[in-house]
Formats: structure tokens, C-alpha cells, sequence
């Protein structure tokens, strides 16, 4: 492969030394920088846009920063774009099982670190948000509350039933074999889904179809098979369409997010221009303009996004507004940033890497298990890797 070709191909079954924009680890650099961007700009929208914690408009508090702050939801949306194009790479030459232990041990530690921290917070000062019964915190814990109806203990975990659904999805393909042919298949049908679904009276196919989101998580895709293989006509197609469908679901996003009624009065121009620099970006990964950006410090910092996305919203907004009285708004609002930033930190080093490599080999050993209790014949997991691709496929990554 190419010097070019994707981070993590060598872990993948590809050949040839790292890619010029991967640091050691087989990480690509810039990919953490979209990832702190994106989680910069979801605490600022939480922090600066939502009344919730300041109790009176945040316009007349930061009159300048809110203004900017309204469409910091974006973030969520870059953060799918990137989930799509990390998936795909991470599941490469991967059997089912080992892509539900990868999935399971890095979302789980921290994750679980974060329901205990919210929940502590929430019930020592239930002033911006109540847990109404304990059991709603042990559901929480599952992930799968907003499957059965269970209030999320913070909002910001909606995010994740939303990435929950890609996976389950995505392990079809894995099952089958993750090549270049099935994953735009796979793009093919979710987009099928994502643009019935609205119209057509079936709740499996729009609760899978999650037509607002999934545009973010095809593209991602579909940049990553640009990244891995090459640029073509077919692959630009599916990232054209999915950039016209996410322009499309914007305004029910901002309608989602900020309700109707701010919604009608927000231009949503910078939405549109926001997403558009999304995909620009992505695309620039894709082609491997950005393979420069290779600052050391950017994986310690990527690695900080998901802890400090998991606590920042309803513990942060708590603080915020236990203190609102007694500190003076920037100072507090950098001062609750600061101590977000530090707890994502220690809930990285405490508990996300060690409780995640424990509960990865207690997962993989539970798999050989099964694997070894298994009559001998073909399975999922015995089935050899399939090949990436036909010969027109299997092209070096390039121009």
C-alpha cells in the first residue's frame, strides 16, 4: 500500500510501513484534532446557549458567544462523520466477534464511570435535573435506555443509542465480510432506508433508518473506502447524496435542538456552512491532504473527547448553576470547563484504560470459549477473512 493508504492497515491485513499522517499506534493524528473540535463545540453549546443553567436567557449573559453557541449541536454530527470513517477502518478484518469486544470494551468503562459521576452530582443537588428513581440509573448503565423508554440520566447520551444502532447494522457487513463491494452495498441500503422511512408505516425500519443522523455515518464510510482504496465516481455519488440529505434534516435538527420557536428566529445559513466544512474536511482526510498534521499532542487530547463528552452536560450545567451566584459568568464557565476537562482526564487514565483492557480480555477469553464449545464446522467467527476486494478493488490508496 501506499504511504497514503489508511491508518490502522497494517492491524487490517495490509501491507507497508504507517501512513504519513498516523503516529505511532497506527492513529491518525488529525482525526483526534475533528474529534476535539467537535467536543469543544458541543460543551460550548451547552454551556453558552442553554437557559437551563443560568437561569434567564444566555443572551443576555454572553450576547456575543451565544449567538455562536446555538449551532455548537453541530458537533454531534461531525463526531457520526467521524464514527462512520473510524468503524469501517477499525472493523477491517475483524469476525463479529471481535468487533462487538472492541465496541464493548472502549464504550463501556467510561461510560459506566460517567452514569456513577452524573448521577452522584445529580442527586446531591437536583437543581437543573432530577433522577426520579434509582432503577433509572442501573438501566442507564445498559446503554439501552432510550430503547425501552428509560430517561437518559444526561442528554448527551442520546448520541449513543444512535451509534448503538450503527453498530448492530455495521455487523452485518462484518459478518459478512468487511470488503469495499458489501460496505457500499451496506450504504446503498441505509440510504434506502433512511429516505423510505419517513413515509412508510413500519417502526423497525424507522428505528433503524435514523434517517437524520445517518447520512454522517454513510459518508464516513464511504470516506474512509476513498482513504483505503482510491477516489472514484461511485464513492463520491454516495458522499454527494448524503451531503444533500444532511442539508435537507437540517432544520428539524435545529428544531431538535433548540426548539421551534429559537429555531424560527436563528439563521440556519450557518448550520448549512458548518456541515459543509464537515464534509470538506472529511474529504480532505479522505484524500490525504492533511496527512501533515501529526502533533503529538493530538491523540492525548482525542483521547480526553469521549470522557468529556460522557460528563460535561448535566453535571456541568449543575455546577453552573449551584455557583451562578457567586461567580461571575466567564470565570465560571472556564473554571467548570477546566474541572470537566480534569475529571475526563482521570476517568481516562483511572478507569477507561484499565478497566478497558480488563474487560477486552475477559471478553475475548469468554469468546474463545464459546469459539472452543462450538461443534467444529463453519461458523461466523471460523469463517477465513474474506478478500478486500476484487483486483479492480485492491488499487493502492492515490489520486
Amino acid at each position: 500500500m501506499s504511504s497514503r493508504s489508511s491508518a490502522g492497515e497494517s492491524r487490517a491485513g495490509g501491507h507497508g510501513r504507517p501512513p504519513a499522517g498516523a503516529v505511532p499506534g497506527g492513529r491518525l493524528a488529525v482525526l483526534d484534532g475533528v474529534r476535539v473540535l467537535a467536543a469543544l463545540g458541543v460543551l460550548f453549546y451547552h454551556y453558552f446557549a442553554l437557559e437551563s443553567a443560568w437561569g434567564k436567557a444566555p443572551a443576555a449573559i454572553f450576547p456575543n458567544a451565544s449567538r455562536l453557541a446555538v449551532y455548537g449541536w453541530l458537533g454531534v454530527e461531525i463526531f457520526f462523520l467521524v464514527s462512520g470513517f473510524v468503524i469501517c477502518m477499525s472493523a477491517w478484518g475483524r469476525s463479529v466477534g471481535d468487533f462487538a469486544v472492541s465496541r464493548a470494551s472502549r464504550l463501556f468503562p467510561a461510560y459506566w464511570a460517567a452514569v456513577a459521576f452524573t448521577s452522584l452530582v445529580l442527586f446531591s443537588w437536583p437543581e437543573v435535573r432530577q433522577v426520579k428513581a434509582l432503577s433509572h440509573v442501573l438501566v442507564n448503565l445498559s446503554m439501552l435506555q432510550s430503547g425501552i423508554g428509560v430517561p437518559n440520566i444526561d442528554d448527551a447520551y442520546w448520541t449513543l443509542f444512535v451509534e448503538l444502532k450503527f453498530y448492530i447494522l455495521f455487523a452485518i457487513v462484518v459478518m459478512r465480510g468487511v470488503t469495499y463491494r458489501n460496505c457500499v452495498l451496506f450504504c446503498a441500503a441505509w440510504t434506502l432506508a433512511g429516505v423510505v422511512a419517513p413515509t412508510a408505516d413500519n417502526g423497525v425500519l424507522s428505528f433503524f433508518a435514523v434517517s437524520t443522523s445517518s447520512p454522517y455515518f454513510i459518508a464516513g464510510i464511504a470516506f474512509y473506502l476513498m482513504r483505503r482504496f482510491r477516489p472514484n465516481a461511485v464513492l463520491w455519488a454516495v458522499v454527494g447524496v448524503q451531503f444533500l440529505l444532511a442539508q435537507h434534516h437540517v432544520h428539524a435538527r435545529m428544531i431538535s435542538s433548540l426548539g421551534r420557536a429559537a429555531t424560527d428566529r436563528t439563521p440556519a445559513w450557518p448550520a448549512h456552512l458548518v456541515i459543509a466544512l464537515g464534509f470538506a474536511l472529511m474529504a480532505a482526510i479522505a484524500l490525504g491532504a492533511l496527512d501533515g498534521v501529526r502533533w503529538r499532542w493530538l491523540p492525548h487530547a482525542g483521547a480526553l473527547t469521549y470522557p468529556l463528552y460522557l460528563i460535561h452536560m448535566m453535571a456541568g450545567l449543575t455546577f453552573i448553576h449551584h455557583f451562578r451566584r457567586d461567580v461571575a459568568p466567564v470565570p465560571l464557565v472556564v473554571g467548570v470547563t477546566a474541572a470537566m476537562l480534569l475529571l475526563a482526564w482521570l476517568i481516562h487514565r483511572l478507569v477507561e484504560r484499565p478497566l478497558g483492557r480488563r474487560l477486552r480480555d475477559r471478553l475475548r477469553s469468554g469468546l474463545q470459549d464459546i469459539r472452543s464449545a462450538t461443534p467444529r464446522g463453519p461458523s461466523i467467527d471460523r469463517l477465513p477473512a474474506q478478500p478486500s476486494a476484487p483486483d479492480a478493488e485492491r488499487v493502492p490508496a492515490g489520486r
